[in-house]
C-alpha cells in the first residue's frame, strides 16, 4: 500500500512538472544494474518496450522521457521489473535519474537505476 501511494505521488508530481516543461521522449534508457552480493554492475540499454535481463531479474522499459534538449539531466523511465522466483513484479513505477532514491526497487540482492535516455 505505501508504494502505491508513493508511486500514485511522484507520478503526479512528474504530471505536473511535464506540465511545466517541455519534456522529450526518447527511443530507450541505460539502465544500470548491481548485484549486491556479487558486486556485479551491469549497464544495459533497453528500447522503449524492450526487457533486459541481469541474474534473475528481468527489467522492462515502458518508455523514457527527458527534458528538452537534456536527455541525461533529468531523464525518468517508467519500469516493471519482475524476478524468476515471483508471481508479480518486484517493481513497477517511474525513476528518475536525477534522484534514484525517490522511488527505489527494494530488493534483497539488487539494485536497479535509470541513468540516461537513449535519444538515436
Amino acid at each position: 500500500m505505501r508504494r502505491l501511494i508513493a508511486g500514485t505521488a511522484l507520478a503526479l508530481l512528474l504530471a505536473a512538472g511535464a506540465q511545466a516543461e517541455e519534456v522529450s521522449r526518447g527511443t530507450g534508457a541505460v539502465v544500470r544494474g548491481l548485484d549486491k552480493i556479487s558486486g556485479e554492475v551491469k549497464d544495459m540499454e533497453i528500447p522503449n518496450g524492450g526487457v533486459a535481463r541481469m541474474g534473475s531479474i528481468l527489467i522492462a522499459l515502458g518508455e523514457c522521457r527527458y527534458p528538452e534538449g537534456d536527455p541525461s539531466g533529468n531523464a525518468y523511465a517508467y519500469l516493471a521489473i519482475g524476478e524468476d522466483a515471483s508471481d508479480g513484479p518486484v517493481f513497477t513505477g517511474w525513476m528518475v535519474a536525477a534522484s534514484p532514491a525517490l522511488n527505489a526497487m527494494d530488493h534483497r540482492r539488487y539494485d536497479v537505476w535509470v541513468l540516461r535516455c537513449i535519444t538515436e
